[in-house]
């Protein structure tokens, strides 16, 4: 009897969603678990500045959100309380770290090989003979150029 008065406390439509709340809820506690028996310092001495920074912001914003959640659950319209404001702020510098580790991850353009990549793609036959031709006949202009110096006849 006691079951039944239990299910009746509220509608079986929201039944799912209580069971989803109620895992999350435990996944939350054991990961919070987990990262609070270690020091802090610890922690942040086997991180990079990068990996500190994001450690630091998801703990923030954690904390604010479920500050959000606890003013809902009061009657509070977080809308019209402080706490949007300093989610936005949050957001602002996970977007500002989220570039830096996009641009980490951006690839690099090797200038010598695409210029040689373009270069011989537009590769063409006649023009690599007229470049010969040119360069031969530069080389014989520059020849009949310079005084020649005579040499004795041998006999």
């Amino acid at each position: 009897m006691a079951a039944d008065s239990r299910t009746e406390d509220y509608p079986h439509e929201i039944d799912e969603q209580l069971k989803c709340f109620d895992s999350s809820i435990s996944s939350i506690k054991t990961m919070l678990e987990k990262l609070m028996s270690m020091p802090r310092n610890d922690l942040l001495q086997k991180l990079d500045p990068l990996d500190q920074a994001k450690l630091d912001l998801m703990s923030a914003y954690t904390l604010n959100s479920l500050f959000w959640m606890y003013l809902v659950t009061q009657g509070v319209n977080p809308r019209e309380h402080g706490i949007k404001q300093e989610l936005e702020r949050i957001r602002t510098y996970m977007n500002k770290v989220k570039e830096i580790t996009d641009r980490k991850k951006a690839a690099r353009l090797d200038k010598g090989a695409a210029a040689r990549f373009v270069r011989n793609a537009l590769y063409n036959a006649d023009e690599k003979d007229s470049r010969k031709k040119a360069a031969s006949k530069k080389a014989a202009d520059t020849k009949s150029d310079t005084p020649q110096s005579k040499r004795p006849k041998q006999s």
